[in-house]
């Protein structure tokens, strides 16, 4: 299971509208890839359409399409937005990463 905040909500059918997605009928692909300074990175984009391969949640209202193999690396996650002075965009609040990098773009297990 995968939880969307309030704000991140909020955030996300903002953006989707704006790229010409619909909140309502379309995705968002949250996924992990190789890479960035903890050897983990987060992705997160909109899709139109779900796969075979891919797992289905929805929390707060939002649609959310994980890849099987990155299942296993979100269980838990929360996906928070933040606008503070100190920095915006999307967070990971990430149960299962045992080290992250300073920016929380990344992660290790």
């Amino acid at each position: 299971m995968i939880q969307v905040s309030e704000t991140a909500k909020n955030k996300v059918i903002a953006l989707m509208t704006e790229e010409g997605y619909d909140a309502v009928n379309d995705f968002v692909r949250v996924g992990v890839k190789s890479g960035g300074c903890s050897g983990l990175s987060y992705e997160l984009k909109f899709d139109k359409s779900k796969t075979e391969s891919d797992k289905l949640f929805e929390d707060n209202t939002i649609k959310i399409l994980v890849d099987k193999r990155s299942f296993l690396y979100l269980v838990g996650t929360t996906l928070e937005y933040s606008g503070g002075l100190n920095g915006k965009g999307f967070v990971f609040n990430n149960p299962n990463a045992q080290r992250t990098c300073g920016c929380g773009e990344s992660f290790s297990l």
